[in-house]
């Protein structure tokens, strides 16, 4: 097998692996002030699509890691970049919050009832009957049914709460239509942020807590991977998927020193 090139660009999970439960991890802050030292390209993704770049970037600074807007990578901005390189100018009808529309809104498209071209499902806490009967009626009438991620669940601090995969499930129940997921494991999350920063695959690292989204999406996309034993996954969870991550580490903090100073 061929020896990999040096890692020259780092993406990372965000919770899981910087933060749990709005708490930074032991390690995060080293390991973020090391990258913005090294001036090595990063972004920090987030499968949930609820809050806006410039939302996340607050959230983290509060808890001491300063992480610039620009190096924040959503499934609301992949999938806005998704619709645009697909319908450039097109219409969607969007169930989600303020992270997806505004995605959307950036990227010049209307958001409408209206016979939309797109049926974009995102994570909200608050999903409501009547927009998903809006929703299943404009697949139905031939909108293309597309999700921001197929997590099925998000953590929150009084347990699991359902997230867009088991709301896109009951809508491709009533409709007989699967999603399009833009988010991890979807290789194209990460194709679209290492573009977004001039990144190469072959010379990039992607550390997660998940080996169904994180681990897959990274060795998908053809990246180094980095497992941390901060979030989901556990030692003996490795074992039951067909894949397998490059390197396990207990927490972010034992890859501050992987981070190339030059």
């Amino acid at each position: 097998m061929a020896e990999r090139k040096p890692i020259s660009s780092w993406l990372t999970d965000m919770d899981g692996v910087l933060i749990h439960e709005g708490t930074p991890i032991p390690g995060a802050d080293a390991f973020i002030k090391r990258l913005r030292e090294s001036g090595l390209p990063f972004l920090v993704l987030t499968n949930n699509s609820i809050y806006t770049a410039r939302d996340l970037h607050a959230r983290l600074n509060r808890m001491g890691l300063d992480v610039p807007v620009e190096n924040i990578w959503t499934s609301a901005l992949a999938t806005a970049q998704f619709l645009d390189d697909q319908r450039p100018g097109g219409t969607a009808y969007v169930i989600g919050e303020a992270g997806l529309t505004t995605a959307l809104h950036d990227i010049g498209y209307v958001l409408t009832d209206h016979e939309p071209d797109y049926v974009v499902l995102g994570e909200t806490r608050t999903y409501s009957f009547e927009a998903l009967t809006k929703a299943i009626r404009l697949i139905n009438g031939g909108a293309r049914f597309i999700g921001t991620n197929p997590d099925e669940t998000g953590p929150s601090a009084e347990g699991p709460l359902p997230a867009t995969g088991s709301v896109a499930a009951l809508i491709t129940k009533a409709t007989g239509k699967a999603p399009y997921f833009a988010g991890k494991p979807n290789p194209l999350m990460m194709r679209t942020g290492l573009n977004a920063i001039g990144a190469h695959s072959e010379s990039s690292a992607m550390i997660g807590d998940r080996m169904d989204t994180d681990v897959l999406a990274g060795l998908e996309a053809g990246m180094q991977t980095f497992l941390v034993l901060t979030g989901l996954t556990t030692v003996a969870d490795i074992d039951k998927y067909p894949f397998r991550p490059s390197t396990v580490v207990d927490s972010i903090a034992d890859l501050v020193d992987l981070v190339d100073l030059g």
